[in-house]
């Protein structure tokens, strides 16, 4: 036998086994990637004026991984979190940290407007999918829009516009409005304005202050000089905690109706107390909508966490339901992008508010509940607008 061919032969065997070995490994590459755990950056707001609004939007968002056994598209679920402190200077770098360092597949965030504005900036420029829990910057889905963000909550627009037309509706004609001077009150005032106004009434002063500031007392004043028929307003947090407090103690609250997007009263209505009471807000979500599937929800919030749940919850919780909905179409793989929107646009969200769906710029088309405060509940006075779609101005996808 010749032992040159001999050794050519061996030489021929192994490099054909090793040919074969690294064909099956190249053709195990995507089932391992889509197998290995899910990447979530929460990132929200753990400290300051909306600290409790971050923390039941996560709550909400777990619930639901918890539900389908701590797997979303068939991946277990790692989280990483950032508090963004509702500080829109440190936003890029808070941001940044989440898509460069830890790596994650998904952006879960955030509640305040500014905040939210760089995210969608980042996402857009690294192609990172992004779900927006709260945050209503009408720009997320008008000019920013893009295939890779979506939210599971609101534009500004949607509640301030329904407000709007209800206010016209029960007789005012002269309307003051008052908000923090930042992206969610200007456009939530400018969507009141829309809608009051379409509606035949007439905004006669639009008051407000730097965020996240609460020295309330100079514009209350200015309100009572002006005697309008009714004020519409927008804070949240700690922030509407203090101005329903301090309207009341003005004197307002028996003289000048008070109506507002509905962050006025939810989360808030255990520290604002008595001087809530009779309150009017319109919103996506109300207490004692008395449906199979908020009272399953309701009733799992309170004993996993031990409180019961507000529109913040309902937000996180959804948040997570549409990323499970568009990872069980493209089978875990967040890369098929084109494809995960398609589904999510496609799809009908079983939401604690009521079902809804997605708009083309992926903001949800839901109904606004107007809501009336009755002791420590918003509870569901009527449908203020049914299937509300925001206008999306701006966007081109």
């Amino acid at each position: 036998m010749n032992t040159m061919n001999t050794k050519n032969a061996v030489q021929r065997h192994t490099l054909a086994l090793a040919a074969a070995a690294l064909c099956t490994g190249l053709a195990a590459l995507p089932a391992q990637a889509q197998s290995a755990k899910l990447k979530v950056g929460l990132m929200l707001p753990y400290t300051g004026t909306f600290a409790a609004l971050g923390t039941a939007i996560e709550n909400g968002f777990r619930l639901h991984v918890s539900e389908q056994g701590g797997k979303l598209g068939g991946r277990e679920v790692e989280f990483f979190k950032v508090d963004d402190e509702s500080d829109p200077a440190k936003a890029t770098d808070n941001v940044n940290k989440l898509i460069k360092r830890d790596s994650v597949d998904v952006l879960i965030g955030t509640v305040h407007s500014g905040v939210a504005m760089a995210m969608a900036k980042a996402a857009k420029d690294s192609g990172t999918l992004l779900i927006v829990p709260n945050a209503g910057a009408d720009a997320v889905t008008g000019p920013m829009c893009a295939q890779n963000i979506f939210r599971s909550s609101f534009s500004n627009w949607q509640p301030g516009y329904a407000m709007g037309d209800v206010v016209a509706k029960k007789g005012h004609k002269k309307v003051v409005t008052i908000t923090w001077k930042y992206a969610a009150g200007d456009e939530s005032v400018r969507g009141f304005k829309e809608g009051f106004e379409k509606a035949g009434g007439t905004v006669v002063k639009e008051l407000n202050l730097p965020f996240p500031n609460v020295e309330f007392q100079a514009l209350l004043t200015e309100i009572a000089a002006l005697k309008p028929d009714a004020v519409y307003t927008f804070f949240a947090g700690g922030g509407a905690v203090k101005f329903v407090k301090d309207y009341a103690a003005a004197g307002l609250k028996k003289s000048i109706p008070l109506y507002g997007a509905g962050f006025l009263t939810d989360g808030t209505l255990e520290a604002q107390g008595a001087d809530a009471d009779g309150l009017f807000t319109t919103l996506h979500y109300a207490d004692g909508l008395a449906t199979p599937r908020d009272q399953a929800f309701r009733k799992a919030y309170a004993i996993g966490y031990k409180l019961q749940p507000d529109v913040y919850a309902v937000q996180g919780y959804d948040a997570a339901q549409m990323l499970a909905t568009g990872l069980k179409a493209v089978g875990g793989d967040v890369s098929k992008k084109a494809e995960f929107a398609a589904a999510l646009r496609a799809a009908k969200i079983d939401s604690p508010r009521g079902t809804f769906t997605l708009s083309a710029a992926h903001n949800p088309v839901q109904d606004i509940y107007l809501r009336q405060v009755k002791g420590k509940e918003n509870v569901s006075a009527g449908i203020a607008s049914k299937a509300l779609s925001d206008p999306a101005r701006g966007c081109r996808m």
